[in-house]
């Protein structure tokens, strides 16, 4: 019982574990990251609002927000860092994107037109040396034509925020946020977008819709999704909880060859009895149920003690872990190598539901082979010598 019960718990606490960590990289990517996009060939969007319109009929759709991305290089005093800049309109982005709720500097509404502001992320400020309200210059890869002859084109912009996602995917140190008013200037758009950016009820509906919208836009169109950059890295996951959930499946294959052992045992010890049973008129089928029975009762009893605790400890894993790095003054969880500095821990009841019906199932199995052979005990070979 404490084997099958060890099992079930183990492994209810690592899948809720790995849950935990998916879903944090699934908010902190989703919540940044395009779950679709719509542009051009040649990089220039027009009557986007109209685009917006219709693809906002679609069903899954829920909201849609312009923007301008282009390449740069953030200088400042000397130090420098290659960046994405994307301009946008804080009101509609904040609809598809939670950079408005990372900000830990600043206010992310405060991009206005006209002013040159620009928002950045953490890491990025760290690397530049810079604050809010501090310049950083942006130099961009075109160039202008002056009476001094061709320069680069470059822009003064003021740190008005910072922002913070986390680390591992490069948002903090990669990207920086202007007003796409100021965007459409700098890289000379005129009134024209990069893209149109949307947001779905359902992640998983995006390859769907990008195939129905590709069909009736034009040909110069271009409709991506989130599974363009991001599709390998979550099969990935998906397989590896799938292995661990084989690989730690296999504690419970030992509880229950532990229980074959044990029913074994039993029943070389107990042929003496069984021959008196059989001699008494119980059939084989009456031996097997008996066997069969004492089995699956030692299995369901590991596996309901294995349930207690292991949602117990699923539940209570992120205040455990918590509780020891605060005893103790250590730091298990570095946010620099696993993207969060504490464990985060997701239960499912679908794997809850999993784990105790094939706890179950290889428990009965278990009891097969000791109860077939009681069953085929016979009474005269038995009481021979007794």
């Amino acid at each position: 019982m404490i084997g099958i019960a060890l099992g079930v718990a183990v492994l209810i606490t690592v899948l809720s574990v790995m849950n935990g960590f998916d879903q944090e990289i699934r908010s902190r990517i989703f919540g940044m990251a395009n779950h679709m996009t719509i542009n051009t060939l040649d990089g220039r969007l027009l009557n986007w609002q109209g685009l917006a319109d219709e693809v906002k009929q679609y069903p899954g759709v829920i909201a849609t927000a312009p923007f301008v991305s282009g390449q740069g290089m953030l200088l400042n005093r000397g130090l420098n860092h290659p960046s994405i800049i994307t301009g946008v309109d804080p009101s509609q982005e904040a609809k598809v994107s939670i950079i408005a709720q990372k900000m830990v500097g600043g206010n992310f509404n405060a991009l206005q037109p006209g002013q040159f502001d620009i928002i950045i992320g953490a890491q990025l400020a760290q690397s530049l040396g810079v604050d809010l309200g501090d310049k950083v210059t942006l130099l961009i890869p075109s160039v202008a034509v002056t009476p001094l002859g061709v320069m680069p084109r470059y822009k003064p912009f003021t740190v008005v925020g910072i922002f913070k996602v986390g680390n591992g995917f490069g948002f903090d140190s990669d990207l920086g946020y202007i007003n796409i008013k100021d965007a459409q200037a700098l890289f000379q758009l005129g009134n024209a977008v990069s893209g149109l950016r949307l947001k779905l009820t359902d992640l998983y509906l995006a390859p769907k819709l990008t195939q129905a919208i590709s069909q009736k836009l034009p040909t110069n169109y271009l409709v991506s999704n989130w599974t363009y950059d991001y599709g390998s890295l979550f099969h990935a996951i998906q397989l590896e909880k799938t292995m661990m959930f084989l690989i730690l499946l296999l504690l419970v294959a030992v509880a229950a060859f532990n229980l074959v052992s044990t029913l074994v045992m039993v029943v070389t010890d107990k042929r003496s009895d069984i021959a008196i049973l059989r001699t008494l008129g119980a059939t084989p089928r009456t031996i097997l149920a008996i066997f069969m029975v004492q089995g699956s009762i030692v299995g369901l009893v590991g596996t309901l003690l294995g349930l207690i605790g292991g949602v117990s400890l699923a539940l209570n894993v992120t205040k455990i872990v918590n509780g020891i790095q605060n005893i103790f003054h250590v730091q298990l969880l570095s946010s620099n190598i696993y993207y969060v500095n504490y464990l985060p821990s997701q239960l499912l009841w679908s794997d809850v539901f999993n784990i105790s019906i094939t706890a179950l199932l290889m428990s009965l199995l278990a009891t097969l082979y000791p109860a077939w052979r009681a069953a085929r005990t016979q009474p005269a070979e038995a009481l021979r010598y007794e």
